[in-house]
């Protein structure tokens, strides 16, 4: 490293200035500015860089009288410097060199090796796989606004999908939380993304789509309104930007619909961790409990299931007829399970490819992808049952044969992925180059015979033969030997000398140097060329490709589906057209895991929801698995519509069109929220979303604040989901005063976890049980957490006490039996102050001048008023 400082650092000002220049089109990108076998970094970059990488930062040169901090890394190990740079958040524009200096030589001994920004490498256009995890999708997402509707342009470059959406504003958030994306963009400030205005436009948009995928109207591909089209836009506008000459592959837009899924937002997510913990790791969230996919494209489509489980029942069913076909026989499914082991990655082969950083071994595996796909379909195809989706996915799988024939004619068996040394072209498929590559063969061997010559002729056995990247061919002799050959007549030229050894050149070395010289490079030429043919012969199919890769991943998730429901003897779920959910010993997936791991059993519990008992109210001591309850019953929901078996000995339940998780919080001091506003704000956004057929689960609402306003709030919560949004609904509280309102709610029953006191220890039974709780158990659950015995004994008197004087007064509940139900309470709220609403109406950034004058005019009076009339107007 030290020797490449001090060539830079006599670099000319002309470098500096090109370096500028460049670093004015990407500043906010660090620049990787490529000099020679290193990517060199400037100014604040190599601050930022060094900083990051924790590698030496040091100075060069001076700009503008100050010394000019610089860093560099090596090209052969850029990749693992650009994941470290990607994943601490940065983005870096790569600026390679467009000519050799030879080249550059041509145009004046001091001219500047000219270069050019090739590319920007950011989290959301990742291909490479080093900087990939092949087990998770790598979405970038485009977010646009028009009229009330937000669109959404998702796209993974590594796959090519490419997916348009548009929802309202209040779905905005779980859709987001659906993709889960490494890069999101906008014209507009949006928490977490990245502002853009180039191209946002519906109009430029539609044009740009029609040219990109060559077809005269996007009716084929399905219905886009202006928002979605906008979002489009923008996505393309930006992958031009960073890709430059090199665009991505994307596959033509897939149309979804806000319904064709079921919403989950993003708290809901976290409080269920279905794809991440909430220490942020995939082990211990349900997409760890359930994959036993063996590629990393099923385990991509499978974390995309659990994200996103669908709302129409005939997909759902498809995918559990095809889980099916997997689950009823082992053998089977242990063979398929086999082969699709063995696959390589074809979907990422051929972004790869797509986006010119392919490589012969990228060719390879869609080779032999292909090959295999063919003979999973013939093996698929003799199965006298086929499922509806098994036939619509097997002609998917061949017609390749073609293409598999070329790619294996054309490649040796294993491909590499560095084209610099070449050897990746099968010996037999080109004559010409078999020819080049025999006559340097016959070069390499004339030399290694000009090797025992010389020796002979000199008489010094220890002369050698050697080649390197400066020299080339040359003869080497220890330096004691070397007079021998420094005499005029002696045949031979000194090149170099140096520490021991001393270095020569002959002329019929040269000679066949030059020849063998030449033919490599002829070959080199060749071979790069017919991988140029081949690359575009792969990219002319490149979306039936794609398809197998769609249908090869599908086929993955199933059979893992399969697997994981035969390993914990889950059952299928079956679908009911009316708003029910009955579950037969449901478990949850991640504990039972866990359980299991230390040699516990789980207990299973049944749950039964319909539309005479829709809302349970569950109550009991902490530690007694009500949280675990209900998540496990949102986490069946879930798994069932996702197309998946379920952990349970029978499950029944009808569509969930949104899932509500509020079981848990903790600040949020990033945006100044307690936990208790948290918990308000998720339990406000339930209330306003959940409709009939959605599924909720609440836990401890009015904990974070006192007694009475807990309970309050807790009871006005549970009379709103009983009355107004009338969905399906586990409630669990330690309020024991809102069992009370089962004598007033049709649709309530009460249930507990059970435990028991037992020679003065607690023994929690983790079992579910109708009726309420008969006691707390706080106290029990504090002497198991270890509180001090005094203080445990100081708590109990002032139980007592509290009990007594709750006998005698009725207690916090005192005069519930004769609060009027939700609808009349109310019917009696306070009429609002006309003036303050008159306010809230406005939205200053939308008025035109003139608007915002009338608006003041309409303020004033209103505020001359009386109260008097300002109610009656």
């Amino acid at each position: 490293m030290a020797t490449k400082l001090k060539e830079t650092a006599s670099a000319p000002t002309p470098m500096m200035a090109q370096y500028l220049a460049l670093k004015g089109e990407v500043e906010d990108c660090l620049l990787f500015y490529r000099m020679g076998d290193f990517f060199e970094l400037f100014f604040d970059d190599a601050k930022a860089a060094a900083a990051c990488l924790d590698i030496a930062l040091t100075a060069r040169g001076e700009h503008e009288g100050q010394p000019i901090p610089m860093c560099g890394v090596p090209i052969h190990a850029a990749e693992s410097y650009l994941a470290r740079l990607i994943k601490a958040g940065h983005r870096v524009a790569i600026a390679e060199q467009t000519e050799s200096p030879a080249e550059a030589k041509k145009r004046g001994s001091k001219a500047v090796v000219a270069r050019a920004i090739v590319r920007v490498v950011t989290a959301g256009t990742l291909t490479e796989e080093a900087l990939l995890d092949s087990r998770a999708s790598n979405w970038l997402v485009a977010v646009a606004r028009a009229g009330e509707r937000f669109g959404l342009a998702a796209a993974d470059i590594s796959t090519g999908r490419f997916e348009l959406t548009s929802v309202s504003s209040g779905a905005l958030d779980s859709e987001l939380a659906r993709l889960g994306a490494a890069e999101i963009i906008s014209p507009e400030p949006l928490t977490g993304v990245i502002e853009r205005r180039a191209g946002f436009d519906s109009l430029s948009a539609e044009r740009r789509l029609k040219e990109r995928f060559g077809v005269a109207t996007l009716d084929g591909f399905g219905q886009f309104d202006r928002a979605a089209l906008a979002a489009a836009g923008g996505l393309l506008a930006y992958l031009e930007e960073v890709a430059r000459e090199s665009l991505p592959f994307l596959r033509p837009p897939v149309a979804l619909a806000a319904d064709d899924h079921m919403m989950i937002d993003a708290a809901t997510r976290e409080s269920l961790e279905l794809t991440k913990s909430q220490a942020g790791t995939r082990a211990g969230s349900l997409l760890a409990a359930v994959d036993r996919t063996v590629t990393g494209a099923g385990a991509r489509l499978l974390a995309a299931d659990l994200g996103a489980p669908l709302l129409d029942r005939s997909a759902i069913e498809a995918r559990l007829d095809l889980v099916a076909l997997f689950e009823g026989d082992s053998g089977f499914r242990d063979a398929i399970r086999k082969q699709l082991k063995a696959l390589p990655d074809i979907g990422r082969a051929l972004g790869r490819l797509a986006a010119g950083r392919g490589s012969p071994r990228d060719l390879g595996q869609l080779r032999d992808g292909l090959n295999e796909a063919r003979r999973l379909h013939d093996r698929l195809a003799r199965e006298a049952e086929q499922p509806p989706l098994l036939a619509a996915l097997l002609p998917t799988l061949t017609g390749h044969g073609a293409l598999v024939d070329l790619l294996s004619r054309a490649l040796v068996p294993a491909p590499p992925i560095d084209t610099a040394q070449g050897g990746y072209i099968a010996e037999g498929y080109d004559a010409a180059l078999d020819e080049l590559r025999a006559t340097g063969g016959e070069g390499r061997r004339a030399i290694a015979g000009l090797e025992a010559k010389y020796r002979q002729q000199t008489g010094i056995p220890a002369l050698k033969i050697r080649h390197n990247g400066v020299l080339g061919y040359h003869i080497e002799v220890p330096a004691k030997h070397a007079d021998k050959l420094m005499g005029a007549d002696s045949g031979f030229t000194h090149r170099q000398t140096l520490a021991g050894v001393v270095r020569f050149n002959a002329p019929d070395l040269h000679e066949q140097a030059v020849r063998v010289g030449q033919a490599g490079a002829h070959a080199l030429a060749a071979e790069a060329a017919h991988l140029e043919e081949l690359i575009a012969a792969a990219l002319e199919r490149a979306n039936v490709i794609a398809a197998a890769a769609d249908a090869l991943a599908r086929l993955d998730v199933a059979a893992a589906l399969a697997e994981r429901a035969a390993e914990g003897g889950w059952c299928r779920p079956h679908f009911e057209t009316h708003s029910c959910f009955e579950i037969e010993a449901g478990r949850h997936p991640v504990v039972e895991d866990a359980l299991r791991t230390s040699g516990d059993r789980f207990v299973a519990n049944d749950c039964a929801l319909s539309e005479d008992g829709r809302l349970w109210l569950v109550t009991g001591p902490n530690m007694g698995g009500k949280s675990t309850f209900l998540r496990q019953n949102a986490l069946i929901a879930i798994l069932a519509q996702a197309g998946a078996y379920v952990p349970a000995a029978r499950a029944k339940l009808g569509l969930v069109d949104r899932l509500f998780s509020r079981v848990g919080a903790s600040d949020n001091l990033a945006r100044g929220r307690s936990t208790f506003m948290v918990e308000m704000v998720e339990t406000a956004a339930i209330l306003s979303q959940a409709t009939e057929r959605s599924f909720v689960i609440l836990d401890e609402v009015g904990r974070g604040t006192s007694t009475y306003d807990g309970l309050a709030i807790a009871w006005a919560v549970v009379e709103a989901i009983h009355d107004r949004n009338r969905c399906r609904c586990l409630f669990a509280t330690h309020y024991h005063e809102l069992t009370r309102l089962a004598e007033r709610l049709d649709a309530l029953s009460l249930h507990h976890v059970r435990a028991r006191e037992w020679k003065g220890e607690l023994v929690f039974l983790h079992e579910v049980a109708e009726g309420p709780a008969d006691r707390s158990y706080g106290l029990a659950v504090a002497k198991l957490a270890g509180l001090p015995p005094p203080v445990l004994a100081r708590a109990r008197s002032v139980l007592a006490k509290l009990e007594e004087g709750r006998a005698a007064t009725g207690g916090i509940a005192a005069g519930l039996d004769d609060l009027p139900l939700f609808a009349a309470a109310a019917e009696a709220e306070p009429k609002t102050d006309p003036l303050r609403d008159a306010l809230g109406e406005i939205e200053p950034d939308a008025l035109s001048p003139r608007e915002a004058l009338d608006a003041l005019y309409r303020l004033k009076r209103l505020s001359a008023e009386s109260p008097a009339d300002a109610n009656s107007r």
